[in-house]
């Protein structure tokens, strides 16, 4: 067992899905790197989300769909820190929990992508597509439903399927979903030896980004049930937010970017707030300044958008989703 300083459990989704256990694995790697004399075993689960394959993302809304079992475990103690893709996390989590690490951005069926290609491309059709990644292949190989389908290419190249990527969309021509791509590790908010264990895996530029991306989405009270989409970037101790709301058909948007300063020293000082969440994230090896920066800056550029409109048009966006 941990407590014994010998053993970690950690939860991953079902082994069926073989992009879950990648990406388990992948974090299961460095840590073992970390912590050669910490045994790490792998648990498989699988979610309510996991098992509804024809039902579009948008229509189940529920984030916690695809977590739930998993922090029950974690609540229970049987695993000791769960792998996610960040963009599953909702930007509010259960008390009990908090993400002990965000890791590195490499690279869905969804609103926010047939919104943004919608206006760019008005003579095409989109329609939903689940399943994991074999699934949609499949279905793109096997029918003549599509003629091509669009995938996140963080997936694609965990998988080491490169060599099925048509073609990359550019921010300019696609934004992505909050989180997209990152990794995130969900652990107990209160273990203290877990969350000292995992925060090493932490990569401090991806962490900023998705505080921003994060704080821009809750303010905004979006979701799965709305086309939200940004952009972030990180470049000479300024971060760049780009944020945009769409219409279902693509056809009334609002896109904006602002930026602020986020070069700030780290003061290691011990205190009532060293586990200071962000948006459900506990960084400790960021400095806590430029954490409260990228947080700041995703609210203001949400307000910033909710005051020339974007609440109408998330409102109209959920009603005829829901009535779909």
């Amino acid at each position: 067992m941990l407590a014994a300083r010998s053993k970690a459990r950690e939860g991953t989704q079902p082994q069926i899905e073989k992009l879950a256990r990648i990406q388990t694995d992948s974090v299961v790697t460095m840590l073992r790197e970390l912590y050669p004399d910490l045994h790490f075993e792998i648990v498989a689960m699988s979610t309510t989300g996991d098992k509804i394959l024809d039902t579009a993302l948008s229509k189940i809304g529920e984030k916690s769909l695809f977590t739930k079992e998993l922090e029950n475990a974690l609540e229970r103690n049987e695993v000791d820190l769960v792998v996610h893709s960040l963009k599953d996390l909702p930007t509010s989590l259960p008390p009990d929990f908090t993400i002990g690490a965000v890791c590195n951005v490499i690279g869905t069926s969804s609103l926010r992508r047939a919104a943004q290609l919608k206006k760019k491309f008005p003579h095409l059709e989109f329609r939903d597509i689940r399943g994991n990644l074999n699934t949609r292949l499949k279905k793109l190989d096997e029918k003549e439903d599509f003629s091509a389908i669009i995938l996140a290419a963080a997936g694609l190249k965990r998988m080491g399927w490169e060599n099925r990527i048509g073609q990359l969309l550019s921010p300019e021509d696609c934004l992505y979903a909050v989180g997209q791509g990152a990794l995130a590790v969900e652990v107990r908010a209160k273990d203290q030896e877990i969350l000292n264990m995992v925060s090493a895996l932490h990569d401090a530029d991806t962490v900023l980004c998705c505080i921003a991306e994060r704080a821009f989405m809750k303010r905004l009270e979006g979701g799965c049930s709305v086309p939200v989409a940004v952009n972030t970037l990180l470049k000479d101790g300024q971060l760049y937010l780009t944020g945009a709301v769409y219409s279902l058909d693509g056809s009334d948007s609002l896109k904006e970017t602002m930026q602020t300063g986020v070069s700030y020293p780290h003061q290691n000082e011990d205190g009532p707030n060293d586990d200071v969440q962000h948006v459900g994230i506990t960084a400790k090896n960021v400095p806590g300044q430029a954490q409260e920066a990228a947080e700041n800056l995703g609210v203001e550029l949400a307000s910033l958008l909710l005051s020339k409109g974007a609440k109408h048009i998330l409102s109209v966006a959920r009603q005829l989703n829901d009535a779909r």
